[in-house]
């Protein structure tokens, strides 16, 4: 497959590639399959360059097929692995490598592919894409997202995703360093959204609901404006309460309610899954 962050080099294109250094960092890798462990290591140094998604460009060169380029460089030893900024050659390593020793070299010279990650986040945020920045940010490890910058982040995603408890959760252990006017207004905003949660309306049906708990239109209305104010979980568990007693309740719309509830939460999500399991247990 194609892939934008990776290219072979041949005479057309060789010097284009290595002034392209000037923007972006090229790692050239000479290989040649008379030497295996040059080839052994190519679908690791792919799945390296996508990690990386563009941080650096990574240029093959088969020194078999294209011998006068591999002489210009002067590589004595296959394989060999180069790193070049603004078209000077600034670290490489000969010889057979792991793949952990190639990223320890990058990372003298290059953010890391967690750091890029991170990075993208923020820009998915600023351009109001917050769903993906949440997944992006929940895909970086653990250690990275006990970082009270990364949790600030997760806590903003969560508030516009309406996750006000799970928002509080990351805020309240936020570190003292970063409780700065970003986090002030978090909180400014998880109070209203908590406000919000438990409006006069809300109120209303809960009174109405709890004077007729079998009512099966009362409950679906309730469960609906506690999605809409982010307490899902509330909302599930009565539908459930109703549905596991009779799954066709009012000709088939409590069910239709709580799975449309259940889709908006999403697959990854801890308290859909479980919700999921217990409908699926009673189902088959």
């Amino acid at each position: 497959m194609h892939s934008p962050f990776i290219v072979d080099i041949n005479e057309q294109n060789f010097r284009e590639i290595l002034e392209r250094s000037a923007q972006t960092p090229i790692l050239i890798h000479f290989w040649a399959n008379a030497y295996p462990e040059s080839t052994e290591i190519l679908p690791a140094l792919r799945q390296l360059a996508q990690k990386y998604q563009g941080a650096f460009t990574l240029a093959l060169l088969d020194c078999q097929a294209q011998g006068p380029i591999a002489a210009q460089f002067g590589v004595q030893v296959l394989p060999t692995i180069a790193l070049f900024i603004n078209g000077q050659a600034v670290d490489g390593l000969g010889g057979a490598q792991s793949i952990e020793a190639i990223q320890a070299m990058l990372g003298k010279h290059l953010p890391s592919a967690e750091e890029l990650a991170l990075q993208q986040a923020i820009e998915e945020m600023q351009n109001g894409l917050y769903p993906q920045a949440l997944n992006t940010l929940r895909a970086l490890p653990m250690e990275l997202q006990q970082r009270g910058d990364v949790k600030l982040a997760m806590a903003d995603c969560l508030l516009e995703a309406n996750q006000a408890e799970a928002a509080e959760q990351l805020l309240s252990s936020i570190p003292l360093e970063y409780q700065d006017n970003y986090f002030k207004g978090l909180q400014a905003k998880l109070e209203l959204q908590k406000q919000a949660a438990n409006s006069p309306e809300i109120q209303k049906l809960e009174l109405d609901y709890q004077n007729d708990p079998t009512n099966h239109t009362l409950a679906c209305e309730l469960a609906v404006q506690y999605q809409h104010v982010g307490r899902e979980e509330e909302a599930l568990e009565i539908l459930w309460n109703l549905l596991k007693t009779n799954l066709n309740l009012g000709d088939g719309g409590v069910k239709k309610t709580f799975m449309d509830i259940l889709s908006a939460l999403g697959q990854g999500n801890a308290i859909s899954s479980r919700y999921r399991r217990q409908l699926y247990s009673i189902l088959y």
